[in-house]
């Protein structure tokens, strides 16, 4: 070990794409290295989780925690890297909101392990062998961590000092975040969202945008989109307008709708939430009326039937922070 700093990161319930966006500040990962021990990741690392026991209190500086609180493991990690560090940072979507994996509330755990292990078409499993916590077999007893029937955010768990939102974070941001704690400039406020802005995708993207009446919403593959005009005037569900600003709008860019990862906007509880309520001011109710009941409520039925999927539209990376967090367990 060196006299620098330590940094650490910890991958819980997520993909990992949060570990290749840090690879991905390029050759500023040199200065990173400069500036700090980089001591702690498992995906990249040997060190084993006693060598982390054994650290005093605080002794590693910033811990980059990406991943929701799926398992056992997950949970017991989360404390533990929060007594061993001073600064416990929530690293992208999943740690700060859930994301993808925080769909899963909307399912039971049992319901989850029927869907993979024994419905899914890719499995071999004639017995019906589901996972235990300890199984026993000729050389002893094997355990393997609880699957906890709902997923949380880390903040749901343990104390956390700042959340870096994305799916992943943008490289940039990362770097800003880095350059900030380098510099020995004052750091935010305790709970601040660092490495992004505080307004909506829509102040950054530079498409043409007018007044929005919308008498049906498509996917993304039923159109080819203007390049140049909002998506969302033209049907796309684009979450920008209910999304935090930061990422560079790099989606619309594209022609593709902002799916929502940097979470809500600041002052906005609930991103989904949002979402609906912008929706429903920009239904095209034109022409409704002089017409009947009956038919007013089948107009407006029919433009949200040609929503898919709104739960995970609207809930896509903030199901398990939402005020929903979860469906009612039965």
């Amino acid at each position: 070990m060196t006299g620098k700093p330590k940094i650490g990161m910890y991958w819980a319930a997520s993909c990992g794409g949060c570990e290749i966006a840090l690879v991905n500040i390029n050759e500023k990962i040199i200065d990173l290295d400069a500036n700090f021990d980089f001591m702690f990741c498992p995906c990249l690392l040997d060190t084993k989780k006693r060598d982390i026991k054994e650290l005093p209190d605080e002794s590693i500086f910033i811990t980059f925690f990406n991943g929701g609180i799926r398992t056992e493991e997950n949970e017991e990690m989360a404390h533990l890297l929060r007594k061993k560090s001073k600064i416990l940072i929530a690293f992208g979507s999943c740690a700060y909101e859930g994301c993808i994996p925080g769909l899963a509330n909307l399912s039971s755990r049992d319901e989850l392990f029927k869907t993979v292990y024994l419905d899914n078409p890719s499995i071999d499993n004639p017995l019906g062998i589901l996972p235990v916590p300890e199984s026993d077999v000729p050389e002893g007893s094997l355990e393997i961590p609880r699957f906890y029937d709902t997923l949380r955010t880390l903040s749901q768990v343990v104390d956390v000092d700042y959340f870096i939102p994305g799916c992943p974070p943008e490289p940039k941001q990362i770097w800003n975040v880095i350059e900030l704690v380098i510099s020995g400039a004052a750091l935010p406020p305790k709970k601040s969202i660092i490495g992004a802005g505080a307004s909506s995708v829509c102040e950054e993207c530079d498409r043409k945008k007018s007044e929005k009446k919308i008498e049906r919403f498509y996917r993304n593959y039923e159109i080819i989109p203007e390049k140049e005009k909002c998506l969302l005037e033209q049907g796309l569900i684009c979450m920008g307008i209910a999304t935090r600003d930061g990422c560079g709008a790099l989606c619309p860019k594209v022609n593709m709708p902002c799916t929502g990862c940097y979470g809500p906007p600041e002052g906005v509880l609930d991103q989904g939430a949002k979402m609906v309520a912008a929706l429903g001011s920009i239904i095209d109710i034109d022409g409704i009326k002089g017409l009947e009941d009956a038919n007013i409520i089948e107009k407006i039925d029919r433009t949200i039937e040609s929503i898919p999927d709104p739960s995970g539209l609207f809930y896509k990376y903030s199901l398990a922070d939402s005020i929903l967090k979860r469906r009612t367990l039965p």
